[in-house]
């Protein structure tokens, strides 16, 4: 037994001289604990935006440490690190007795008390590392103890803003959970030229339509204001039963003649889509059936079947479903008449922090999906409709069968559903979006639909560049000077190529001179755009300077005594001034009432210019331009903005044609009009339909026959159509 005490005795004076020397060697800083934990890949990234993936060897060695073991190190033993004090040599993992492990005098080993051996192979790292584990797993219990009661919001904020939190799927909701419904697929992609020979098909036959329409409601508003005039029919016209029959006789005939419209309602109401040409349907039919009862077995107090209303509500859906057919094929022969288009669209947060109006050659992908899509109006009567036919089923109901009159059930399905079915849902996008079509289509401009319309809010911007101000033609070169001993096909070929570089509205004036003077294009390097208004860059060793005169005085270049030039690009050569292309700007008059028109909208035009000349104070002094509402940014800024080469957005405004200011700047004004009166038009049109539902609910729970006459429902009706008639007409006058 003495000898074992002896050879324990031994083995811990080795320990304790181990761990001397692991002290020693942690004071002179060979290790830190960064060292530490990085060998054992226990250190957490502070990155979140991409996590490496380790080898499998460090993955082993991350679990190890997760579960409190320890790795053995492969090679010498590791120091602790040296800003720990130094401790006793080993830890144990709870506390212990003073007397536990030193026998008591007189006793050979004994068992009177508790004696802890000390670990065979355990190192004073390995006991570091193990207090350390340990200490990480306690606070890892803290903190998720306490995230369990913090809500889950500042749970994800705090994930958001402390590097290196793990992230937790969310927990499944409990119950069912509903799939969102699927977004339906946009229509195809057709080219223009094809969807403008599909929208011409009938369009001939759908107005010949339109016209007769019109005449049957004409003959049944003739047919209620005959008694209503205080005259009365000749026999055999005469009779109660004749009127009906005839007004059921014009409805027919209206309907037969408006059967694709009516047929295109309601085969929308069975894919779930209800709209104003659904409830215009239904009212129809409803309206028959009752003129039908009417004619065999009933006699509201001689009042006639609402065939009037009706057949009037017919003509509006045929004339706008006409106007919006029109406009979409002359939309489309325009966007299909220019090879190489311009594109308009409106990109988010492009100019301080607002959406920007930005125009770009490129292909109009997705233009002829746009079209086919449906129009604002529709899109809100989407939601508002159902609801009204819901109000119509329940309101005849509770008008028939609730009172007890299941004879009125008919009366009551037609008198509802015909004030629901306004005159003006047809109208509020066909009619304006035809009508704008046509003064863009004299432009050279297209509106790509709805969704591009819909983009439209206030405060806007409008991106101008040089051929928005002066297309090309508007530029002319008014004469050309040369100093000194330089030629003038190597003063114009200099210019010229630093116009042609900086990409300047001026290129294709001086690429004709160029050509005209036998000159050719040089490579510069180098090349500076400088606030002040010009260009520099080195040519073949040659410093070159082009710009302005404020620019040649502030690079202290010397001019001419007495010159008096109001536009010119000057260059300078190695300091010294070397040619004056002197230049004349005229101005399009478009430009006035386009930027009149956009200013009036509250859309700012933004100068994304990089002519050196078209500077706000020369727009204000020549041309007499508000330069002040204009915004001038910097020229690092001017140049990304007019950058060909930038990010649009995918969704398109309009096509435009034509070069210059004009198409441009009516295809903004058009789709900002379009917006503001569809969406007004569409909820006054669904005003007028709920407040029609209403008072023929209470009128047809009443019985007020008188009140609820055919030709009251028709004035009714028509006072809610004149205002949205009038926006209509406003959108395209400006």
């Amino acid at each position: 037994m003495h000898d074992r005490d002896k050879e324990t005795e031994q083995l811990n004076n080795d320990e304790l001289a181990e761990c001397k020397s692991l002290s020693r060697d942690a004071e002179t800083g060979s290790f830190t604990l960064e060292d530490i934990l990085a060998e054992y890949g226990t250190r957490r990234s502070t990155q979140r935006s991409a996590v490496p993936v380790s080898a499998p060897a460090a993955r082993a060695a991350r679990a190890a440490a997760d579960t409190g073991k320890v790795v053995a190190f492969p090679g010498r033993p590791v120091p602790p690190p040296a800003e720990e004090p130094e401790a006793a040599p080993f830890e144990a993992d709870g506390p212990v007795e003073e007397d536990a492990g030193t026998p008591e005098d007189g006793e050979d080993g004994g068992e009177t008390g508790r004696v802890v051996d000390f670990p065979e192979e355990e190192s004073v790292l390995s006991a570091f590392l193990k207090d350390i584990t340990r200490k990480a797993d306690r606070y890892a219990d803290q903190m998720f103890q306490e995230s369990e009661r913090m809500d889950p919001e500042e749970v994800r904020r705090l994930e958001e803003l402390i590097p290196g939190t793990d992230q937790e799927a969310p927990p499944e909701p409990p119950g069912r959970i509903r799939r969102p419904r699927k977004p339906e697929p946009p229509p195809p992609d057709l080219p223009p030229q094809e969807l403008a020979r599909t929208y011409g098909k009938g369009l001939k036959g759908m107005r010949l339509r339109t016209v007769l329409v019109f005449l049957l409601a004409a003959a049944a508003l003739f047919q209620l204001a005959v008694p209503a005039s205080g005259f009365y029919w000749l026999p055999p016209l005469d009779g109660y039963q004749i009127q009906v029959w005839i007004s059921a006789g014009l409805l027919g005939l209206g309907t037969l003649l408006s059967l694709d419209v009516l047929w295109a309602g309601l085969r929308r109401a069975l894919r779930g889509r209800v709209e104003m040409d659904t409830l215009a349907a239904l009212s129809v039919l409803f309206t028959l059936a009752d003129a039908l009862t009417l004619s065999l077995s009933q006699d509201r107090e001689g009042q006639l079947p609402y065939a009037a209303a009706a057949l009037a509500g017919l003509f509006f859906l045929l004339h706008g479903s006409y106007h919006k057919r029109c406009g979409l094929r002359l939309s489309c022969r325009t966007a299909a008449s220019a090879a190489e288009p311009y594109i308009l669209t409106l990109d988010e947060g492009k100019w301080n922090g607002r959406d920007t109006y930005c125009k770009w050659s490129g292909v109009p992908n997705g233009f002829g999906s746009q079209v086919q899509m449906d129009d604002g109006a529709q899109r809100i009567y989407r939601v508002v409709c159902p609801l009204l036919l819901l109000a119509c089923l329940l309101f005849s109901l509770l008008a028939s069968y609730g009172l007890d009159k299941p004879q009125h059930l008919l009366w009551c399905l037609s008198a509802t559903f015909t004030a629901s079915a306004a005159f003006g849902g047809a109208l509020v996008y066909g009619r304006p979006f035809h009508k704008l079509a046509r003064r863009l289509a004299s432009s050279g401009a297209a509106l790509a639909g709805w969704p591009g319309t819909a983009q439209s809010g206030k405060g806007d911007r409008i991106l101008l560049t040089d051929g928005d101000l002066f297309p090309p033609g508007y530029v002319e070169l008014n004469g050309i000077k040369v100093f000194g001993d330089w030629s003038i096909e190597r003063v114009v070929g200099y210019t010229a190529t630093l116009i042609r570089d900086s990409g300047s509205g001026l290129t294709k004036l001086f690429h004709d001179l160029l050509r005209a003077q036998g000159s050719i294009f040089r490579k510069a390097e180098h090349l500076c755009c400088y606030e002040g208004g010009g260009l520099s860059a080195t040519i073949r060793g040659d410093q070159v300077l082009v710009g302005s005169a404020a620019f040649m005085k502030l690079m202290e270049v010397e001019l001419p005594q007495g010159l008096h030039v109001k536009n010119a690009v000057f260059c300078a050569i190695e300091g010294e001034l070397a040619g004056i292309f002197a230049l004349n700007y005229t101005l399009p008059d478009m430009v006035f009432p386009s930027l009149e028109a956009l200013m009036r909208e509250k859309v700012g035009p933004v100068l994304a210019t990089r002519d050196f000349n078209l500077i706000p104070a020369m727009l204000h002094q020549r041309f007499k331009l508000a330069a002040d509402k204009m915004d001038f940014p910097p020229v690092e800024r001017r140049r990304e903005l007019s950058d060909p080469d930038q990010p649009h957005s995918s969704t398109i405004t309009a096509v435009l044609c034509r070069e210059g200011l004009l198409p441009y700047g009516e295809s903004v004004v058009a789709a900002k009009r379009l917006r503001w009166s569809t969406r007004f038009g569409a909820v006054l049109t669904c005003l007028g339909s709920c407040v029609g539902v209403l008072l023929a609910y209470y009128l047809t729970s009443v019985d007020a026959y008188g009140s609820l006459s055919p030709l009251n429902l028709l004035v009714f009706l028509l006072f809610w159509l004149a205002p949205v008639w009038f926006l209509t007409s406003w959108t395209a006058r400006y």
